[in-house]
């Protein structure tokens, strides 16, 4: 849920050097291919004491929140809250100057093995882009403490995002749903990332490898988040976008049809 970066996933795809932005086989219009991709999610919770908890949705660093619905400070200026709803579903939600960012409905099995995930984000557009995700426990016993890995996902939305030449050699990479823009040289430079979901201190860097292989990093407030290797297909036709989150073994991989 509020751990799933898939907001930050795709914010920052892509950027270059070398060629005229205008010619870059980069540039154009593209839209996420769920059939193709793989998105692996990685979380923990641990018991922080009476209807506390520390939730960990990527690396190593928790949230501890008590689970009172109440809205309570999380990480980069946005709020959390977890609701337990009954014994076996928990509700969180993240929020940012008090916006719904994102909604978890989150449900363990019968036998306390499994866990899903209804995930759904609040664009600024007034879209919702959702996904369904499925995990399993590899660690703890019993309810929702433990550590808890996913590589089931159904996405049940469009992503699609759109990238323009922008000051010669840059591009600008645009998520109109989400209202978020970057606007990009790949020079190793940091850039920030823009728009009202956005989180405080977001920037991106990278580098070209060849013709069709990009290197991004991605950072908050200079801690790095993930990297991520973008490839082109021969024919200009596919995007691949491999994701490495940090603390994260298994890699997301996000696979994009030119439209």
């Amino acid at each position: 849920m509020v751990k799933h970066a898939f907001q930050f996933l795709l914010v920052a795809c892509l950027a270059t050097t070398t060629l005229s932005a205008a010619d870059d086989s980069f540039v154009g219009k593209w839209k996420l291919n769920p059939s193709k991709s793989t998105l692996t999610d990685l979380m923990k919770v641990e018991a922080a004491g009476a209807n506390k908890y520390a939730l960990i949705f990527s690396g190593t660093d928790g949230e501890t929140i008590r689970a009172d619905g109440t809205d309570q400070p999380g990480h980069f200026g946005t709020t959390l809250s977890v609701t337990i709803v009954r014994p076996d579903t928990w509700k969180v939600v993240r929020k940012k100057d008090g916006r719904t960012l994102l909604t978890g409905i989150w449900k363990l099995s019968e036998d306390g093995m499994t866990l899903t995930d209804h995930y759904t984000e609040s664009r600024p557009d007034g879209s919702i882009f959702s996904l369904d995700y499925m995990y399993k426990r590899t660690a703890g016993s019993s309810g929702f403490p433990g550590t808890w890995e996913s590589t089931s996902e159904k996405v049940n939305s469009v992503y699609e995002f759109d990238i323009q030449p922008w000051e010669g050699d840059g591009l600008s990479f645009m998520t109109p749903a989400r209202h978020e823009t970057l606007n990009m040289k790949f020079d190793g430079k940091d850039y920030p990332d823009q728009g009202p979901n956005v989180l405080a201190g977001s920037a991106s860097s990278g580098h070209r490898r060849n013709e069709n292989t990009l290197e991004i990093t991605d950072k908050i407030k200079d801690k790095v988040r993930r990297t991520r290797q973008i490839t082109l297909s021969p024919d200009h036709k596919t995007l691949t976008v491999t994701v490495h989150p940090a603390g994260q073994t298994l890699p997301n991989i996000l696979v994009f049809d030119r439209e």
